[in-house]
């Protein structure tokens, strides 16, 4: 039994690693907006947050759309900065979603 956990966990990381860069940052945009919408819906972002937030979600699509036009896919150097731009949405996010403002 514990064999059979240790295999399972062992090819979930497998799987995990073989995700292609694209897919996890698209992934991870998904669940951003996903987050936005979500706050609209309960109240927690009024509209301007809400448009701000979006902004800056399509200014990261944009950032790697044109990351990828070369046809090399991503270098390390833009891989990072995707991260580093996601992660400061993420955070973005997160403040405007707890801060007290809410919606009229």
């Amino acid at each position: 039994n514990k064999l059979t956990l240790a295999a399972f966990a062992c090819t979930l990381g497998i799987l995990a690693a073989a995700m292609p860069a694209h897919a996890a940052v698209n992934k991870r945009q998904a669940r951003q907006e996903a987050r936005i919408d979500q706050g609209v819906n309960s109240g927690s972002l009024n509209r301007r947050e809400a448009a701000r937030l979006n902004r800056n979600q399509r200014n990261i699509a944009r950032y790697e759309a044109k990351s990828r036009a070369d046809g090399g896919g991503l270098s390390t150097r833009e891989r990072a900065n995707l991260r580093r731009m996601q992660n400061n949405s993420s955070r973005r996010i997160y403040r405007q979603k707890h801060d007290a403002q809410t919606r009229r």
